[in-house]
């Protein structure tokens, strides 16, 4: 438009198909997770995106970037 030269946008965003995988396996199951913020989810794996994960505590899910898992592990209570 008006003679310039249009930018693109890049989106780009860090994929790991082996955790992507892994995870994948324990869809279902209870599991706790470490965030880069330090925090903790503690629930059951509902759903595995590329980008993100589902993870559903009391019946609310909350949303977390696969981004900012430090770990995952299965949940011992």
């Amino acid at each position: 438009m008006n003679g310039q030269p249009q930018q693109s946008v890049e989106y780009v965003s860090n994929y790991d198909p082996y955790v992507y995988q892994t995870l994948t396996l324990i869809i279902g199951k209870e599991i706790v997770v470490q965030l880069s913020n330090n925090g903790v989810v503690k629930g059951v794996l509902t759903q595995v995106l590329p980008d993100h994960i589902v993870v559903e505590t009391n019946k609310t899910p909350f949303f977390v970037r696969t981004q900012q898992i430090i770990w995952v592990s299965p949940a011992t209570y």
